[in-house]
């Protein structure tokens, strides 16, 4: 079904950092297939683990013990600090679990029409609940009538917040993501997750964080929430952790945790021993590379080095990021710098219609580092000044 915008491109393969197309022009991906392919293309581990589990078992079903989703849920929830985890196959299906723990947690409470509080220019995926659970009419045109029991805040504002509290009795649970991608790389003020977390306490709220994009070592550690100084209730994570194969993952803690009995919910594919390989070789090569320190490092070196070939620029509103996660937003609409970048060999996005995003791979080399820098800027140098 004719669903993409695609562009005259496809890859036959890739190594690290750099794709390569069906006539063999190599491209440096600045995008990570959107944040997924975080250990970069073919990584040697994620590869062995995969073939090495294609070989002994693909698939059971969650109707039996499965070691390696056990394992992988061990692991995850140690390093976030949660308690317990479900497996699912994306992003969205995360969300929806999520958003089915909240409306539990209300239920319990006696809450007739629970209320999930989500914010302005937010993204969480396309099914039916998590796309009204975002802020893009984009995303929600002509799928209405829309899923109820979502009220919606400016995101970063603790005062819109705080008001929601006074005037809708019905809330039980706020869902925010750390840093708003699709949105357009938005950053909130500093004590906007631990002012959530506040209100989340003192009202009774289940405190939930769409990771999915800021998981997993892309913002500068394991987690972005871990910058914050405060623990959500509810973690939802996908995209890096399988490096490509499909597996999303919702973290619970506390009474959160025990919300969710047999035939509550489910998945068959979520979880099984093929995707919980692959995120476990992940795993051990983030944590053993320490991959969150080099995606701060780096993060502030291409930050900086926007900084200064772009900023004070006319028709440059922003340069913004947080890890390898970067926003450089301009006056005007620039899609075409996507179709652009790829003649020069370049993978990078735009979103919000006029913000330039980079997502790299957390293995990056200073050299690639450098390369995208330069191209990027180029390209922005040479948009602006046609203006």
């Amino acid at each position: 079904m004719h669903t993409y915008s695609r562009l005259p491109v496809a890859f036959t393969h890739g190594d690290g950092a750099w794709l390569y197309d069906e006539q063999g022009k190599r491209y440096l991906d600045g995008l990570s297939g959107i944040a997924v392919c975080s250990l970069g293309h073919a990584h040697p581990a994620v590869t062995r683990a995969l073939c090495e589990q294609a070989g002994r078992l693909v698939h059971t079903s969650n109707l039996y013990g499965i070691a390696l989703q056990q394992l992988l849920g061990e692991r995850l929830t140690a390093l976030a600090g949660m308690e317990r985890a479900f497996f699912a196959n994306s992003g969205a299906e995360a969300n929806e679990a999520a958003i089915k723990l909240a409306r539990l947690w209300g239920h319990r409470k006696g809450i007739k029409n629970p209320v999930i509080v989500v914010m302005e220019g937010s993204f969480h995926g396309r099914t039916l609940a998590t796309l009204t659970a975002s802020g893009s009419r984009k995303v929600q045109a002509g799928f209405e009538p829309l899923v109820q029991g979502f009220a919606r805040v400016p995101y970063g504002d603790l005062e819109a917040l705080q008001t929601a509290a006074e005037t809708q009795k019905s809330i039980v649970a706020v869902l925010v993501e750390p840093v708003q991608g699709e949105g357009g790389v938005n950053i909130p003020p500093d004590d906007y997750l631990a002012g959530i977390r506040q209100l989340c306490d003192q009202h009774g709220w289940l405190m939930m964080l769409d990771e999915v994009q800021t998981g997993l070592g892309r913002t500068g550690r394991p987690f972005a929430f871990q910058q914050c100084g405060c623990t959500p209730d509810v973690i939802t994570l996908a995209k890096a952790l399988g490096n490509g194969v499909p597996i999303g993952a919702c973290l619970a803690h506390g009474e959160a945790a025990e919300l969710f009995g047999p035939g509550s919910h489910g998945s068959t594919f979520g979880g099984n021993p093929l995707a919980c390989a692959a995120a476990l070789a992940v795993l051990e090569v983030m944590e053993k590379e320490k991959l969150w320190e080099r995606a701060a490092l780096l993060g502030e070196r291409l930050l900086a080095g926007f900084r200064e070939r772009l900023a004070g620029l006319d028709g440059v509103s922003d340069i913004r990021g947080r890890g390898l996660m970067i926003g450089i937003e301009l006056e005007r609409p620039c899609g075409e710098l996507v179709a652009r970048a790829l003649e020069k060999g370049l993978l990078i996005n735009v979103t919000a219609g006029r913000v330039v995003r980079l997502l790299p791979p957390l293995v990056l080399g200073d050299d690639e580092a450098g390369q995208l820098l330069d191209g990027v800027a180029g390209l922005i140098e040479d948009f602006l000044k046609e203006a």
